[in-house]
């Protein structure tokens, strides 16, 4: 891993119960222009831990987890690092839960089978943004 990382890169930590999504989802985001991966988790706890000392932009999340909710991930992120955006990524995508996780404090709510492309397309576009935000802050350098 690069010493001195890219702040203008969207910083993107991977939460979720079956590794093999989470790799999957490390290759598809990871490989967007503007996008590092900078960790992953299958439990709310290493998943809290994680985010809070790796300089997280971006959270994308299951709701069903290893010894715990995601539920209860949003509920702490919420109240404890507000700054983060939330994405929930999920196969239970039923309107509790949507309506449950936005009012939890998720900014995107999108359904794993169908809605796959259009949470990469919302990545790619938040990526994009936040590049545009940094390289345009005090102190950046421009080239």
């Amino acid at each position: 891993m690069n010493s001195s990382p890219d702040r203008s890169a969207l910083r993107i930590f991977l939460v979720d119960d079956a590794l093999l999504v989470l790799r999957r989802m490390a290759a598809l985001f990871g490989a967007l222009d503007g996008v590092e991966i900078v960790g992953e988790a299958e439990e709310p706890g290493a998943a809290f831990a994680g985010i809070d000392t790796r300089a997280v932009d971006l959270v994308v999340m299951e709701l069903h987890l290893n010894g715990g909710t995601g539920m209860e991930l949003l509920a702490l992120l919420a109240q404890r690092m507000p700054h983060v955006i939330v994405m929930v990524l999920t196969n239970h995508s039923g309107a509790w839960f949507r309506h449950a996780c936005l009012k939890g404090g998720a900014h995107y709510f999108f359904d794993k089978t169908g809605e796959f492309d259009l949470a990469r397309n919302t990545i790619q576009r938040i990526a994009s943004e936040h590049r545009t935000r940094a390289l345009f802050q005090p102190g950046a350098h421009h080239v």
